[in-house]
Parts: structure tokens; sequence; C-alpha cells
């Protein structure tokens, strides 16, 4: 397994199916020199961000626009296989191929790590371990404001987290951005020192060369760019008992799932994330029905199906409800459940 930036592995849950399919494994993961596929992915999202932010004066903003969304979705897919080791043995190449930051609010650093924290699956839907979790502690529910809970139970449907999700994720991250950096944080002042000076090309290439409106390329762009990510959050993870259970399989997603590099196969992710996105599809065509049997069957159809179930109806409470994942955990079935939940 090929380590990811400055030495840390991706997360894996290890499984005692595994050995019947050891060959197939170990040849998943072999750590190759270089991924030619996930290099050339780079450089048609670079190239076409270009190409697109270039066509702003010479096509119409209804066509542009939508392209250059699509390219920061992709960027944002790139951006998180990246972030797990791929696509060279070098940590610093892989960086530098994923620092750009096309989408200008977030610093790579500050994502690298936050999801590699989220991929201690053992805490997985945590209020408060888990950074990518959407559920509240009781308390902090209970201390919520009457706006904040509307808001909050809002973003439990699916049209409420892509229209209200982004302007949400992104405020909520600055202001607590703002804090730590307030309260003396000096590595987190560096990050974002850093990240501002990685942000001078890229505006210096929408405003000058482009001559591209920064409101434009961030109200018509980058906001729906997240959008369009949000929708593979949304069900990825449901507060359960077993660890395994608590991550979900999205099938049949001939459009969004080469836009997420399959991630949308989440269950296969957190179990693997050293696989390289292209070889997602037949390992887990391979590893179907086991997947299934160990995450309880909360598998959808499609994406269509999520929006069919979840669209204006809540995917979940909005306060965990277990309070907390239990510290106390042990292995079940190749997973980590709770031992005091435990059967």
């Amino acid at each position: 397994m090929r380590p990811g930036p400055r030495g840390v592995r991706g997360a894996i849950v290890t499984n005692p199916a595994e050995s019947i399919d050891g060959v197939s494994a170990a040849r998943d993961e072999r750590p190759a020199a270089v991924e030619w596929p996930t290099l050339a992915l780079a450089a048609v999202v670079y190239g076409g961000w270009i190409a697109a932010t270039l066509a702003y004066r010479r096509w119409p903003l209804a066509l542009d626009a939508p392209a250059v969304a699509l390219v920061l979705v992709l960027h944002g897919s790139l951006q998180h296989e990246i972030l797990h080791g791929h696509p060279t043995r070098r940590a610093v190449l892989n960086r530098l191929l994923a620092i750009w930051p096309l989408s200008l609010w977030l610093p790579f650093p500050i994502y690298r790590d936050t999801h590699l924290a989220h991929h201690r699956d053992e805490r997985l839907t945590d209020p408060l371990d888990d950074p990518e979790s959407y559920y509240l502690t009781p308390e902090a529910w209970a201390g919520a404001g009457r706006w904040t809970r509307a808001l909050l139970r809002a973003q439990q449907t699916l049209l409420g987290r892509v229209v209200l999700g982004s302007f949400w994720r992104i405020g909520a991250f600055w202001r607590g951005e703002l804090r730590r950096i307030a309260g003396g944080d000096s590595r987190r002042r560096r990050v974002w020192l850093l990240h501002l000076l990685w942000c001078l090309p890229v505006v210096a290439w929408l405003t000058v060369v482009c001559a591209m409106p920064l409101w434009v390329y961030a109200v018509t762009m980058v906001i729906p760019a997240n959008g369009i990510l949000l929708i593979r959050s949304f069900a990825e993870h449901r507060a359960r008992p077993q660890v395994r259970e608590r991550i979900a399989i999205v099938e049949r997603s001939w459009l969004l799932g080469p836009l997420f590099l399959f991630n949308n196969l989440h269950a296969l992710h957190h179990e693997r994330p050293a696989i390289p996105w292209y070889r997602y599809p037949a390992r887990y065509r391979r590893h179907r029905d086991r997947l299934i049997a160990e995450n309880g069957g909360l598998v959808y159809h499609s994406y269509f199906d999520v929006a069919r179930r979840f669209l204006v109806r809540a995917h979940d409470a909005v306060p965990h409800p277990f309070g907390r994942v239990p510290v106390g955990a042990t292995h079940v079935h190749g997973a980590l459940a709770p031992a005091s939940m435990d059967g």
C-alpha cells in the first residue's frame, strides 16, 4: 500500500474475505511508480479548466458556466484521489498536482488532513471526531437557534443540501478558520498565507487573461460545482452501530460516477482507499455481494434513486441517534462495531 502525503496512509478496514482474493487485492494495490491514467486525468482537468475559462468571452455564460463547473467537480475528485497517495510514490509531486486552488475557498492541506481524519472508520458519523459528519450532538442541537435548526433540517433533504449546502458549508468553514487564526493557531495562519499565494495566479488568470469578474466565477461556477459534489456526499453515511453499515453504495451511476472517480462505490473506497480510481468498477463487481452483505444492504440503485427518496424528505435527523459514536469497539465480521451495541 502506498503511503499518502507526509507518510500518512489511507485508513483501511481489513476484512478476512480478502484472503480469498489475495492475488487480486495485491494486484489492485500494487504501488505503481506512476499511475498514468491519473496523470492523464490531471492534464485533462487543468487543460480543460484553462480552455473553458478562456471561452468566457466567446461562449454564452449559459454554456460556459456549466462547462467550468463540471471541470471543477472533476478537479475536486482529483484532489480527493491525490490525498490518498496517488498517482506517484513522491508526495511532493502529488501535492504539486493537487495544490492548485481552482475553487479558491478550500486550502488543499486542510482538506487532506480533515478527510484523512474522516477515514478513521471507527469514528464515522461522530459529530465531533468525524470532520465530515453532518450530525450534531444532542447538546449542540439543543443550543442551536430556531433559524439554525431550520437551515440544518433543510439540508437533510437533497434539494436543501444542493441549494443551501454550498453557502452553509463554505460560510461555516471560513468562520471556523477565522476563529482558529484569531485564537493564535500559527500553523493555520501559515496554511492560509500559502493558500492565498497559490490563489494569486488563479485569480490573475481569471481576471486579467479571461476578463472574468470573480463574482461571476464564484456564483455561476464554484458554487454549482460544490453543489454537485454535495450530491455525492449527501447519502454516503448514516449513523449505525456497526461501522461497515455506516457506509453506503450508489450503483449504476453512469454520469456522476465517473465525475466522482467512482467514489459512489463508497463502501469499497473506505475499505481500500489505496486502490486507484480506475480499478474500482472491476473490483466492485468481484466483491459486490460481500460489500452489500457487510453494509447491511445500504445500497441505492442510482443517484436518481437517492433523489426519489430524499429530494424533499429528510435523509436522517440532525442530532446523532447515539449522541456520540461509542469509543469502545470490537471487530465484527471484519468491521469495527461498538461493543455495547453489538447483538
